[in-house]
């Protein structure tokens, strides 16, 4: 299982409360260039809109520009796949004016590309000091067990 993309910040501005894997649909150059590693997701969120849900905002370029279609565009909204049950309660927690929906990372499954998606909650500033403090304390620790 490869991973192709990673939401590196997401796990420390938001806070997880639940996880989703869902299918994604990409056009045959967007498959080539995210099979390539070029795929981004600073900054995508997903919402759900009509018994739908989209991703908003990840950038995929094109995987050979100079063989691009003029009308292609990297931030398209893609449509992912879930099943009803999953996008009815992605779409009542959506809701929820604190809670917002965020990808984590894209991989494959088999021959499939597949995107890890999350229920989440802003962390606020005192939070994210409190993460840096206690990753900085578990690295002390570490080193002092090495050594």
């Amino acid at each position: 299982m490869a991973n192709y993309a990673e939401n590196r910040k997401a796990r420390f501005n938001y806070e997880i409360l639940e996880k989703y894997e869902a299918g994604i649909e990409l056009l045959g150059l967007e498959v080539k260039s995210v099979r390539g590693g070029q795929m981004s997701l600073e900054g995508a969120f997903v919402l759900v809109r009509g018994g739908e849900a989209f991703l908003i905002n990840a950038n995929i370029p094109p995987y050979q520009p100079s063989n691009t279609p003029k009308d292609y565009d990297p931030l398209r909204n893609k449509k992912l796949l879930l099943i009803k049950k999953e996008i009815a309660e992605l779409s009542a927690s959506e809701k929820n004016k604190s809670l917002t929906i965020i990808p984590l990372s894209v991989y494959n499954k088999g021959r499939k590309i597949k995107i890890s998606i999350a229920l989440s909650k802003g962390k606020k500033k005192f939070d994210k000091r409190e993460s840096i403090k206690k990753r900085d304390t578990e690295r002390e620790v570490r080193r002092t067990l090495k050594n």
